[in-house]
């Protein structure tokens, strides 16, 4: 387990300083208060988890909580606070995951201004530690917020990237690479409606992406559905909950898609 755990940490830190400059996206799409709702199932069709989204602004700040609740009672809960002035701009970020579905559960959080993250684990006799680590972070770090910051993005875009704060040993950027991929119909109470598809690729290539798949710790692909539109929406999401462990198909509830 340590071993595995320093070669994480090595790759991710290879990453870091090698990786191409990332872009931030202008805001088109001013955020509103929301309140929806999704579920998620396993590759087999199976419902694992309901899913709940809330979103509140306050001026131009907006908050969101993204919470999945498994029927086994495991929980994967996410709460973002970021600006939306001109650009996206992460203000805070705090990701928990905890329960029998998770084979590594953590507890973190960053806030952007200071670029302090902390993490809170539990020992083997339930005491709590908690850690916090000062980190140089980039202005384009996308923390919790890269649904969000597709509904900015149009379908011709070019492929660009943008940093994420990793939950591991205390905090490792990465870089995601983020590409349009076309668009998909669907349908929403009754009528039919197009996506635009996005695939969201964690950079870890070469000799380290070889490591990482080895070890079983390279993280798969995500692709996220987003409706056009004057009011555009993340409507689904194929992928692992924080970059392991099975793949989940989350959708909103009201839609429907093709095989």
């Amino acid at each position: 387990m340590a071993r595995s755990r320093f070669l994480v940490a090595a790759f991710f830190t290879v990453i870091l300083s090698t990786a191409a400059t990332a872009e931030r996206i202008p805001v088109k799409h001013i955020q509103v208060p929301r309140h929806d709702f999704m579920v998620a199932r396993s590759e087999t069709g199976k419902i694992v988890a309901r899913v709940e989204f809330t979103q509140v602004v306050q001026g131009d700040e907006v908050t969101m909580r993204l919470t999945y609740r498994f029927v086994d009672g495991s929980i994967d809960d996410e709460t973002t606070t970021y600006t939306q002035q001109g650009t996206l701009k992460l203000v805070r970020n705090h990701h928990i995951q905890k329960g029998p579905f998770f084979a590594r559960p953590f507890d973190f959080a960053v806030e952007a201004a200071t670029g302090i993250a902390t993490s809170s684990t539990a020992d083997k006799n339930g005491t709590i530690h908690v850690e916090s680590e000062h980190i140089d972070l980039p202005d384009d770090l996308a923390n919790g917020f890269v649904g969000t910051l597709l509904l900015n993005v149009p379908p011709n875009a070019a492929p660009f990237r943008v940093g994420i704060l990793a939950p591991v040993n205390g905090g490792r950027l990465i870089q995601i690479l983020i590409s349009p991929e076309g668009e998909q119909p669907f349908q929403k109470a009754g009528q039919t409606l197009k996506a635009t598809v996005f695939r969201i690729h964690p950079e870890l290539g070469g000799i380290l992406g070889v490591i990482a798949t080895l070890l079983g710790l390279q993280p798969k692909d995500v692709t996220v559905w987003v409706m056009e539109g004057e009011k555009p929406a993340v409507v689904r999401v194929v992928g692992q909950l924080g970059g392991y462990g099975p793949v989940l198909s989350s959708e909103l509830d009201g839609t429907s898609f093709g095989k």
